[in-house]
């Protein structure tokens, strides 16, 4: 099955989608087929903030028909933050659209998860991933949303993340785990590889993107007949 995916929000993560699916696709038996589109991160941070959906849709459908004019059979949202304007493109969109947030509760669940900690952007964190959670109890720092998510989108727009940075990061992340009682930190920011990746702590890490990695993989290797609905 043909990919399509909506990259550049930001660069760092679409290179770990592009990485991951490959090998996952592989992994299974499948011979990967993807195509990727370029978006712009600094016109997803300001819409994201201002929550003007509307305008982000309109940035978002000619990359999807694009991606329909060069074959895809699906597409997806490589950023978290960037599905903060999900139902609204899905309603629009020519292709099905395969949402990174949706397989999350079930796979919380399946993992005996019942509270995680969120990093990521100030709407995902405050949002408690868009209220898609019902099994999971999903708890963030409160009084930092707007310095969390602030150093998240700098970071993300950068495409690299300094030690500064890495240090909060890392210590918000002990501290959703030690304050707010967190079964795991859930990296809802799809560049927080960029402050995790290769970092030992005494809690755990779960990245959203393998999660949607693992769906897609799934998809491109035909082992998923669901794309041909309209995927949640």
């Amino acid at each position: 099955m043909h990919i399509g995916l909506i990259g550049g929000i930001g660069v760092a993560a679409t290179r770990v989608y592009y990485t991951r699916l490959v090998a996952a696709i592989e992994a299974l038996g499948g011979v990967p087929e993807i195509t990727i589109v370029h978006a712009r991160a600094g016109d997803l941070v300001r819409n994201n903030r201002e929550d003007d959906r509307a305008a982000q849709v309109a940035l978002y459908l000619p990359l999807l028909e694009r991606l329909r004019d060069a074959g895809a059979d699906c597409a997806a949202i490589t950023s978290i933050g960037g599905h903060f304007c999900f139902d609204e493109t899905r309603a629009r969109s020519p292709l099905p659209l395969v949402s990174a947030i949706s397989p999350l509760d079930a796979w919380f669940a399946g993992e005996g998860l019942t509270r995680v900690g969120l990093l990521g952007t100030r709407i995902a964190m405050a949002s408690r991933l868009y209220g898609a959670l019902e099994r999971t109890e999903a708890v963030v720092l409160e009084d930092e949303l707007d310095a969390l998510g602030t150093t998240y989108t700098d970071t993300a727009v950068a495409g690299a993340c300094t030690p500064e940075q890495r240090a909060y990061f890392l210590d918000a992340g002990a501290r959703l785990v030690r304050d707010q009682g967190a079964e795991a930190v859930v990296l809802v920011g799809t560049d927080l590889g960029l402050a995790f990746d290769g970092e030992v702590t005494d809690y755990r890490v779960v990245d959203a993107l393998d999660v949607h990695v693992e769906v897609l993989a799934r998809l491109g290797a035909n082992l998923d007949a669901r794309a041909d609905a309209r995927l949640p």
